[in-house]
């Protein structure tokens, strides 16, 4: 085939929401431009109200590339910045990307091929979480970890196959617009949700650890609590949105909240024998962050268990403690799949 018969390939539009990013804005946008994509490419970051030097980096950022564009969103939420992303943007293919994440090295020209190859809606790989001092070099070790995640494929890896949701996400650009985007009400598992809307439509999701995106975790205690409260609250309202959707995994958190909050009260009031519970807890992440932290330094190592404990007990409390009138704000604004997508072959 001679060069002049040669299909070009398809143009992709990036979408990023961002909001008080100063500190990853820049890298992550120059990952995106070193991509090296043969077709043509933009970058559409949608502007939260951040109180840092954000706005300033992405006003930096415009003038140094033309391919990089803004949109603003006032509410700061993320599923208004992609959508607000998305209706900014021009291409058939839809990447999406966060402003604390780096896309590896031919992320878009592997995604695009996996696409075509598969014939799926949305194909994404593993969150491959990386740490610049101890903390965060402890909890990627806890986000990449059994004992940290369970068996979730986008966070430990596993083999390419078909899946429920994936970490970020690259779309074919024809599954959003059909969808009417991202479920605004989501602020948190909107990813999920309009997978699972896609899903519903008959178009398929593709997991491969060939895509892989590095992932900036939380920087404090404090913030990592917060993200695992969230996480666990917004899951709660997917269960009770999706009857169905929960699995042992997603209950192992709350459990281990009921079971060492009732083992503390009996110790104290009944039995010495009720802290076994909660000390047994304690011996088993510290048990679990010794393969989680092999290679790290000893700074790191020591406050994995810190880390594992945070994003179990957040995430458990968030679950437990998910008011119901949540749910049914969003339950109300359920859009269902919008049938008759094109599944390639």
């Amino acid at each position: 085939m001679n060069a002049k018969s040669e299909v070009p390939p398809p143009a992709v539009s990036v979408i990023m929401p961002v909001l008080n990013e100063e500190r990853h804005l820049r890298e992550a946008v120059h990952a995106i431009l070193r991509q090296e994509y043969v077709g043509e490419l933009e970058v559409v970051v949608a502007l939260g109200p951040s109180t840092d030097r954000t706005d300033e980096i992405a006003a930096e950022l415009v003038r140094e590339d033309p391919r990089v564009h803004t949109v603003p969103n006032p509410t700061g939420r993320t599923p208004a910045a992609l959508n607000a992303a998305i209706k900014a943007s021009r291409h058939p293919i839809v990447v999406r990307v966060d402003g604390h994440a780096a896309l590896s090295p031919g992320y878009i020209t592997t995604a695009v091929r996996l696409l075509e190859e598969t014939g799926a809606m949305n194909v994404g790989g593993i969150m491959h979480a990386q740490g610049t001092n101890a903390w965060e070099q402890a909890v990627a070790a806890a986000m990449t970890s059994r004992i940290g995640v369970g068996n979730a494929a986008f966070h430990t890896g596993g083999d390419a196959q078909e899946a429920e949701t994936v970490y970020l996400g690259v779309f074919r650009r024809e599954a959003l617009e059909q969808q009417g985007g991202y479920n605004e009400e989501f602020i948190r598992a909107q990813d999920w949700e309009l997978n699972f809307r896609i899903r519903e439509a008959g178009g398929l999701i593709w997991f491969s650890p060939e895509l892989k995106v590095s992932y900036r975790p939380r920087p404090s205690v404090k913030a990592l609590a917060k993200q695992y409260r969230d996480y666990g609250r917004w899951r709660r309202v997917v269960a009770r949105y999706h009857e169905g959707s929960i699995n042992l995994r997603y209950l192992a958190p709350p459990t281990a909240v009921c079971a060492i909050a009732a083992g503390v009260v009996v110790g104290a009031a009944l039995t010495p024998w009720g802290f076994v519970i909660p000390g047994g807890y304690l011996a088993a992440i510290a048990a679990g962050s010794v393969p989680a932290g092999k290679g790290l330094p000893l700074k790191a190592r020591l406050r994995i268990p810190v880390a594992l404990a945070t994003m179990h007990m957040s995430w458990g409390w968030g679950f437990l403690t998910s008011p119901r009138s949540l749910a049914g704000r969003v339950i109300a604004s359920r859009r269902p799949a919008v049938l008759g997508q094109r599944q390639e072959a």
